[in-house]
Formats: structure tokens, C-alpha cells, sequence
């Protein structure tokens, strides 16, 4: 059990899932689904019974209302034997975004991970840039997708998005996500650290590099698929 305690931001109440979040389920999957399809890119697609899976394991994070309504989720996974943690699925009610709470549910499974898999390295691959920008505060860095876990098992999770082909034709060296990593030993972070580069401040020129990579990669699939 954790021994974290449920924090309080704004109107929304955030916290380690249990078994009283379980009627959320449902409602978790179809939002990841929806937001997905609006957004034009692909995500691994999740079921009601694997996210009830994480909030019985204590491995996920939810942020309801004063009222008792879903705000927002996310939940962690484990990689080669607790070496690779992944803070995934981050989800925000529609009506609820840009308000911070994404922010404030990230960090809360930042400090779950960490709290469970102090010496795991934390990863994420997403293709929003919403959530890179809280990675980055949270001291996570762009990666090649080499720098992530090998196991076969890390990258089925993708096979459910409708990009995987691009993800299998170039060897799981490029696809529309970006890797990121936050190195858990303390050194690896200071030699990796370059002063020169600041994510979040320039994050419009980062977003254009994406935006151009995805085209790319996009338009050479398209020609695959037509050949």
C-alpha cells in the first residue's frame, strides 16, 4: 500500500486509485478512446478490466471532483523486471483541461513511481505535447527509442495503435510518439544535462520538429501502403 495521501487542488480531490474508483472504468476507456480519435493519432487502447487491474495492484492515480465526478487518471507499468517504470494513459475530462490538473495527476504518479521503483529509470512515449511538457518539468529528457525497454512485451502494448506499422517498418527506431526518460540515478541525470537546451521554454520549435517528423513518417506509409 502506498503511503501516499490524497492532495487537494482546486475542486478536484487527487489520489491512489482503490476499489471504490472501480465504476470509473468504463468511463476511463471510452474518454482515452474519444480523445484519441479527435486528436487524429493513435494510443494503445486499454480495457475497463485492465484499468481495474492497476487500481487493485495500487498502481494508478485518479482525480475526481468535490462532487464525485471523473476528472482525470493515469497509471504506472513495469518493464524488465522493475528497471523501466512507465507513467501511462494520462487521461483529463474534456471540460476539465488546461485547468493544471493534468500537471497535478502526472506528478502524483511521478512520486507513486518512484515511491514503489525508487531504481527503476521512468519512460513515456506519447505523442502529445501536453504531456511533454509535464515530463519535462518533472526531469524527464527526449530519448531514441533504444534508449527503452527491449522487451518484445513494452512494445505490444503499441500494437492496438493505428500507427504500429510505421513503429514495425522502421525496426522500433521511429514512429509519431516521442520517447522520453528520467534517469533515476542522480549522475546520470548531471551528464546528460545540457544547459543549452530548455523543453518547456522552447517547446514551439520542438513542436515543429514533431509536426514535421510525423508528416514524414506519415506520407512514407502512405506511399508503402499504395506501392
Amino acid at each position: 500500500m502506498s503511503s501516499l495521501k490524497k492532495t487537494f487542488f482546486k475542486d478536484y480531490i487527487i489520489q491512489v486509485a482503490g476499489k471504490e474508483h472501480e465504476v470509473y472504468a468504463k468511463t476511463i476507456t471510452d474518454e482515452m478512446a474519444s480523445s484519441a480519435k479527435a486528436r487524429g493519432t493513435g494510443i494503445a487502447q486499454r480495457t475497463p478490466e485492465y484499468i481495474i487491474s492497476k487500481m487493485q495492484e495500487g498502481k494508478a492515480i485518479i482525480a475526481t471532483h468535490k462532487n464525485g465526478d471523473w476528472i482525470g487518471f493515469c497509471y504506472i507499468e513495469t518493464w524488465e523486471h522493475g528497471r523501466f517504470v512507465a507513467n501511462s494513459g494520462l487521461i483529463v475530462h474534456p471540460d476539465h483541461r488546461k485547468s493544471g490538473i493534468a500537471t497535478a495527476i502526472k506528478g502524483k504518479a511521478f512520486k507513486l513511481s518512484r515511491e514503489k521503483y525508487p531504481d527503476a529509470n521512468i519512460i513515456g512515449l506519447t505523442t502529445s505535447m501536453a504531456v511533454m511538457k509535464i515530463n519535462s518539468e518533472l526531469g524527464y529528457e527526449p530519448v531514441p527509442f533504444s534508449e527503452l525497454p527491449k522487451d518484445d512485451a513494452f512494445w505490444k502494448g503499441c500494437q492496438t495503435c493505428v500507427n504500429y506499422d510505421i513503429l514495425t517498418r522502421t525496426n522500433r527506431a521511429h514512429c509519431l510518439c516521442t520517447g522520453m526518460k528520467y534517469h533515476a540515478k542522480k549522475e546520470d541525470r548531471a551528464e546528460r544535462k545540457d544547459p543549452k537546451w530548455d523543453f518547456v521554454r522552447e517547446s514551439s520549435l520542438y513542436e515543429k520538429w514533431i509536426s514535421m517528423k510525423q508528416r514524414i513518417l506519415l506520407k512514407k506509409d502512405k506511399e508503402k501502403k499504395n506501392s
